[in-house]
Order: structure tokens, then C-alpha cells, then sequence
């Protein structure tokens, strides 16, 4: 139901208006707004007249109405203090069903969104649902997630509501408790830096608002609703391999994940299989953070041997040396491309090793 917040103010704005003194009882006969005090016995004339089949009814200048959802009764109005109470009356009731079917139509949006990107739907009730909902079949949309960290008074939700208003385009949902999906209509011509730009606001947009970190992924757009949820897969596998591959990324594009997409598809039992293949029984961790940060930056400057040893501040003899310690310890050669490329992809399954070590 509406809340007793928005009833509370909406009745009173009303009020102030209309000059008419307004009191609402919801179904179980229990005053949950008023602008004057009830009489005693009001409670007992609501319950009376919420029995009967009588749609309004003027006792003591004081007039009744039933203010309806579909075919129920879901609050009881009395409107006084005006020539014309009945009259006033029913403009509180228009007002009070308006927002009655705004809620209804927001709840039922998030709750077929939400059902959507889940695939809880079969595809003739999502044609069905979308028609009375509203919404347009054959629209360009896109899956962003915004992940948190922490997000303890729901800042994210608000945020990203203020941001993209459900009535343009857009809708904003929760799935858990650590991230917030946008489903952003676009335009037909939106090439992949457009899509970027959205994403790279958002994470611009907490950052210097709200002051929290946070890291948006998303998928690759489709033209219809029953494919959101494979945008959603796609936005939440980006998430994942972002998480274990890409760690200092705050964009992650399921269109550009690389190796890390591919890795991540592969069974434990074959990674695990390589990474014995490429190491032995001389694991990766053995390898102490020195080794391994030289390694890195090597690779980071195209096995350039000069340029990395003046990047780490050591003689270029220091660095050799270390090169072939790590070829004594794992039989790879970093100087030589194909060593060095087979490190690197093990390295990267390792992670993804561990990772699903860490979720079992």
C-alpha cells in the first residue's frame, strides 16, 4: 500500500486548498491521516458504512466515501467544515485513486523488471504483461549494474532514481542488497562510446555526490524485453570476471573483457589441468611480491628491459638476474614472447582457480 507519509502530505496539501477538514481510515478501520479531530463514535459509523453497499453517505454535514481499488474498498474518507463536503470530498477521492494506480503501476513495473532479468517469465506473458504496463517491445535498451561496496541507508537506489527517471526510458531495480540495475532505453544509432559515456557518469556522478566508490558494468544492448535478461547476464558475468582479472577497473564492458571472459568459462577441472601443465608443483605463490611486481611491470613495458629496469629504479643487470631466477623456479623464460604469454594466461587462471576455491 501507499505510504502513510505520502497520504499524510498529500491530504494536507489538499486540505489547504479545498479549505475542507479531511480524516482517512484504511480497511481494518484504523485513522491513519486527519486534518480534525474524529467524534467518538466515528470509528463505528466507518465500519458501518464500509459494510454497506453505499458508495458515499452525508451524516451531520460530515460526508462519507469509499475510495476503491478495482473492486475492494481500501480507505474510508470523511470530508467536513465545507458548504459542499461531498463535492470536496470526491476531489480527495480522485486525488487519493490517482495515486492508488501510480503505486500499483511503479510496483508492478519493478516486480516485471525484476521477474525479467531473472527469466521468470514465459514469453506470452511477457508480450501480455508488457501491453498493459505499457511498455514498448521493439526499444534499444541496455543492462548497467551499480555495484557497492557498502550501502547502508540504500544512498545507491536513491541516487540512481534521481538521476534517471523511471518515466523516461528508464527504470531502476534491485535484485540484492549490493548493487542497483539500470535498464536505459537508447537511441538506435548510440554507438559503444555513448553506452560507455552512461556508465562512466555514473561512476563520476557517486564519486563526487555521494562520495562512494563504486564499479559499473553492462552488457550489450538489445532490441527487444524478453532479451534484457541475456544484457543482464552479460552486465553481471562483466561484474565477475571484472572482480577477478580486472580489479582497478570502475567500467567494466562485457564487449571488451578479452581473455578474462574466455577463462571464465572454463571448467575448474581444465584450468587446474593447465595450471599443473605450465607449473608442476612449483604454484605461483611460492613466487614472492617482488619477483612477481618486476614480472608485471616487464610486461607492462612490451618486455622492453631497459625501459622497465629505469621504471624500477634498478640496474638493468638487477633485473636479468632476476629473470633467470624465475626461470630456475618455473622453467619460463620471460624474455622470450611465448614464455612470457603462457605466464601471463596461467597467472590469470590461477586467479580464476582460487576464486572458485573461495566461493566453495
Amino acid at each position: 500500500m501507499i505510504s502513510n507519509v505520502i497520504i499524510q502530505k498529500t491530504m494536507e496539501e489538499l486540505a489547504s486548498v479545498t479549505g475542507a477538514e479531511y480524516r482517512l481510515y484504511d480497511d481494518t478501520f484504523s485513522l491513519i491521516m486527519s486534518t480534525k479531530e474524529p467524534k467518538a463514535d466515528e470509528t463505528e459509523i466507518v465500519r458501518s458504512f464500509f459494510e454497506s453497499d453505499a458508495d458515499s453517505q452525508t451524516i451531520s454535514e460530515e460526508c462519507y466515501l469509499k475510495v476503491m481499488d478495482d473492486d475492494e474498498c481500501a480507505y474510508v474518507l470523511v470530508c467536513s467544515s465545507v458548504s459542499d463536503a461531498y463535492m470536496m470530498g470526491k476531489v480527495a477521492v480522485c486525488q487519493l485513486r490517482n495515486l492508488i494506480i501510480a503505486y500499483k503501476d511503479r510496483t508492478d513495473k519493478n516486480s516485471f523488471y525484476q521477474n525479467l532479468l531473472l527469466d521468470n517469465m514465459l514469453l506470452v506473458d511477457i508480450h501480455n504483461k508488457a501491453v498493459k504496463l505499457h511498455l514498448e517491445n521493439d526499444v534499444r535498451r541496455v543492462v548497467y549494474i551499480v555495484e557497492t561496496v557498502n550501502d547502508r541507508d540504500n544512498i545507491a537506489m536513491e541516487l540512481m532514481k534521481s538521476l534517471y527517471v523511471e518515466n523516461a526510458g528508464n527504470q531502476v531495480i534491485s535484485v540484492d542488497e549490493q548493487s542497483v540495475i539500470l535498464i536505459k532505453d537508447i537511441e538506435k544509432d548510440a554507438s559503444r562510446e555513448d553506452i560507455k559515456e552512461v556508465a562512466n557518469g555514473i561512476v563520476d556522478t557517486f564519486n563526487t555526490e555521494a562520495m562512494i566508490n563504486v564499479r559499473v558494468s553492462y552488457g550489450l544492448p538489445v532490441c527487444e524485453l524478453k532479451d534484457i535478461s541475456k544484457s543482464y547476464k552479460e552486465a553481471r558475468m562483466a561484474l565477475d570476471v571484472g572482480s577477478i582479472f580486472y580489479s582497478g577497473l570502475e567500467v567494466l564492458d562485457y564487449e571488451t573483457l578479452g581473455i578474462g571472459r574466455l577463462i571464465y568459462q572454463l571448467p575448474l577441472s581444465l584450468c587446474e589441468m593447465f595450471v599443473h601443465e605450465v607449473f608442476g608443483d612449483s604454484m605461483p605463490k611460492e613466487l614472492d611480491e617482488e619477483t612477481l611486481s618486476t614480472v608485471y611491470k616487464f610486461f607492462e613495458n612490451n618486455l622492453n628491459i631497459s625501459e622497465t629496469s629505469r621504471q624500477l629504479y634498478i640496474h638493468r643487470n638487477t633485473l636479468v638476474y632476476r629473470m633467470e631466477k624465475l626461470k630456475e623456479a618455473i622453467g619460463l623464460d620471460m624474455r622470450v614472447f611465448e614464455d612470457a604469454l603462457t605466464f601471463k594466461i596461467a597467472m590469470m587462471v590461477v586467479d580464476y582457480v582460487n576464486y572458485l576455491h573461495s566461493r566453495t
